[in-house]
């Protein structure tokens, strides 16, 4: 959406839920869910195992995408088939417009919840590393999951210790006032009420939650 003055034009992400949606509830009657002949069951079939989606949420420093990737390494060499969304490396991309207010991040989740679903009815492990830092977004993304495709992974840290690590110096930013809306400083973190896995990457090390998260997974895909 764009704003416009007499002097500038600037282009302003709005959130979805701020535009009036009477014309795309009219526009949507004319669209038809097309049902294809390949099925997820097929593809899970071709690939030797189910898909599901392994959510990594948790504070920035917590070492989400660390576990993440030496999870998906694992699964890599016992012939799993693998792929990693990364909060920063999606940015990037697929959500280089939106930003860090409330409901940017809300959006930013959105996003990749239906892309996550979108690989796993590829019948792909779809591992995704994002702070995601509110319960009523993850909440949103197992609602459009089916059962046991949804495995949130808690990352548990401390703040001090993620704030010591700082291996991006955001914490310093942060608490400089340079970035606004920095998730443990300046806007909350909730932490999952009821994951179905939680590490403790102050208290395990790296292999250790690898290990058990491995453990878990492998047997909802077997």
């Amino acid at each position: 959406m764009k704003l416009q003055n007499s002097n500038m034009v600037t282009s302003i992400y709005v959130p979805s839920h701020l535009v009036s949606n009477e014309p795309k509830k009219r526009e949507r009657l004319n669209i038809v869910y097309h049902h294809h002949k390949i099925t997820r069951k097929d593809r899970e079939k071709l690939n030797g195992h189910r898909s599901c989606v392994v959510w990594f949420t948790g504070l920035s420093g917590s070492g989400k995408s660390t576990i993440a990737g030496a999870v998906e390494e694992k699964l890599a060499a016992m012939g799993i088939h693998t792929y990693l969304l990364d909060g920063d490396n999606i940015r990037h991309g697929l959500n280089s417009n939106v930003d860090f207010s409330e409901a940017g991040r809300k959006e930013n989740i959105r996003r990749i919840g239906e892309v996550a679903k979108l690989f796993n009815d590829a019948g792909i492990v779809t591992l995704t590393a994002f702070i995601s830092p509110f319960r009523e977004d993850r909440t949103m993304v197992r609602s459009i999951m089916k059962d046991k495709d949804f495995i949130e992974v808690y990352v548990n840290c401390p703040l001090e210790v993620c704030e010591q690590r700082d291996t991006k110096g955001l914490y310093k930013k942060a608490r400089a006032g340079e970035i606004k809306d920095f998730t443990g400083i300046s806007s909350p973190y909730e932490p999952p009420l009821n994951p179905e896995i939680e590490v403790n990457t102050q208290q395990q090390s790296i292999e250790e939650s690898v290990s058990h998260i491995i453990n878990y997974v492998t047997l909802q895909i077997r």
